[in-house]
């Protein structure tokens, strides 16, 4: 399918690993110029040499936390002209109301909500003064599929889920698409440490973290490329009439509400 991206500038956050790793790729292999953006610059550096050993295109990379006081600023005045935003940087910390204190909420939440919330402020404003854009926010289910022990998480994707679709309620008329995507749990390091915790807790051993997926759908993880390759389309022309709205790639576990695996369900009822 040809999407049509090709040349354009694309800004992504949190682009080293996991997700943001494979959604960089993504945009090389459609021939966009990148504007990476980390915390490390030798993460930064090993990523723009492989992807510049793979695909001809033009990569910028700048370190930087977007977390931290100033990091927006400091973006924007490296990459002041861009056609996509893709905000992925952070990660929040696992825990309920209760195990999770003050200082480590505020300190989870600055890179993810805040970060994503001024990163979106500014390029927002940038692309409806040029009257185009598109912000792709990579959120996460836990904002629908909501759990006790990750509070913070669930809370923080439910507001950025609610920033999405209140900026899409009037977006379009500035020509500037915002969406955003909720990934289930997804094959990266963040996910196999969440999911040893959960093993250590319910079995005493996080070695058996994949017995957590027991009833899972399919028991697998999401590939980074199968959300990264949503993110790609979804900043495409091919997607032009999509706006305000999060898709959720999770392999229907949000839909899922029997606990048992499928292979305990009667299929002989299922006409």
């Amino acid at each position: 399918m040809e999407l049509g991206l090709e040349g354009r500038r694309v800004l992504l956050t949190g682009a080293t690993r996991g997700i943001g790793r494979a959604t960089a790729e993504g945009f090389a292999r459609e021939g966009c110029r990148l504007c990476l953006v980390a915390r490390t610059a030798e993460a930064l550096a090993e990523t723009k040499a492989a992807l510049a050993g793979r695909y001809a295109v033009d990569i910028d990379t700048l370190a930087a936390d977007t977390g931290e006081p100033g990091a927006t600023q400091a973006v924007a005045a490296a990459f002041p002209d861009v056609d996509i935003l893709v905000n992925n940087a952070g990660g929040i910390v696992s825990g309920s109301l209760i195990d999770v204190d003050e200082a480590r909420w505020r300190a989870a939440w600055e890179p993810k909500v805040f970060g994503y919330i001024n990163m979106t402020r500014e390029y927002y404003r940038r692309m409806a003064a040029q009257g185009s854009g598109v912000i792709v926010s990579i959120i996460g289910m836990a904002a629908e599929k909501v759990d006790f022990d990750y509070a913070a998480g669930a809370s923080g994707n439910a507001a950025l889920a609610a920033l999405t679709r209140a900026l899409g309620g009037a977006s379009m008329d500035c020509g500037v698409r915002v969406v955003g995507i909720h990934p289930g749990w997804v094959d990266t390091d963040r996910a196999l440490t969440l999911l040893r915790e959960r093993a250590e807790a319910r079995f005493g051993d996080p070695e058996r973290w994949r017995e957590v997926m027991a009833a899972w759908p399919l028991d697998r993880l999401i590939a980074p490329r199968e959300v990264a390759d949503l993110a790609v389309f979804l900043a495409s022309d091919r997607a032009s009439a999509i706006n305000g709205t999060i898709v959720t790639v999770d392999l229907g576990l949000g839909a899922r509400s029997y606990p048992k695996p499928p292979e305990t369900i009667d299929r002989s009822a299922v006409p």
